[in-house]
């Protein structure tokens, strides 16, 4: 009877250690998913324009259209960014793919190095598959010295594209916006921030 009693006791401790080691390997896989899926998402956004986030060409686009659109700009800083930061125009009427060059003014109003990362999007949402950004400030983390402005340019054109999808080829404005968020140093990224179904009809 107490060989019987010893032999239940110790397979119930080995199957409690066992639910005990699916339980921690759950954890570790979420986590280890979860760590991965911030990286997958921004370059799922990257490449579909999800959520209005614009497109990232290495070329000027090669066919310009004899039609305008409307550009405004919008920026912002996050808590914790001790920075004035601005668009140096408000808005801009570039031709539908011509490629045009803007400038943002920041400034560290501190007396401390900080360091931010421009987060971007487009408004209305269905254009960011249609924005295409040639070089742009929030391809890298910014690095401001105690007191340092700087003037930061971006250089963009919006696809031809745009005016085929049905989702898109009305809209006649956009809005493009930025927030900088502090970093502590860290490696530079991409944000980076346009629906998915517009994407997949543009692919």
């Amino acid at each position: 009877m107490e060989e019987e009693t010893t032999s239940k006791t110790g397979s119930a401790g080995r199957n409690n250690g066992l639910v005990v080691a699916m339980c921690l390997s759950f954890v570790i896989g979420m986590s280890a998913m979860c760590a991965a899926a911030v990286p997958l998402y921004r370059i799922f956004c990257q490449v579909t324009g999800f959520n209005g986030t614009t497109q990232r060409v290495d070329q000027a686009s090669s066919v310009i259209l004899d039609k305008s659109i409307k550009v405004s700009f919008d920026a912002n800083v996050a808590p914790g960014v001790p920075w004035d930061f601005k668009p140096m125009q408000k808005e801009v009427d570039p031709k539908i793919g011509e490629t045009i060059e803007v400038k943002f003014l920041v400034e560290n109003k501190s007396d401390q190095p900080t360091h931010g990362q421009a987060i971007f999007n487009v408004s209305p949402v269905e254009a960011g598959a249609y924005f295409n950004k040639v070089q742009c400030f929030c391809f890298n983390e910014t690095d401001l010295a105690p007191g340092e402005k700087r003037e930061m340019p971006v250089v963009f054109y919006v696809d031809p594209e745009i005016t085929k999808a049905e989702e898109t080829k009305t809209i006649t404005a956009l809005t493009l916006s930025y927030t900088f968020y502090p970093r502590d140093g860290a490696k530079p990224v991409a944000s980076n921030d346009g629906a998915a179904k517009v994407a997949e009809k543009k692919l």
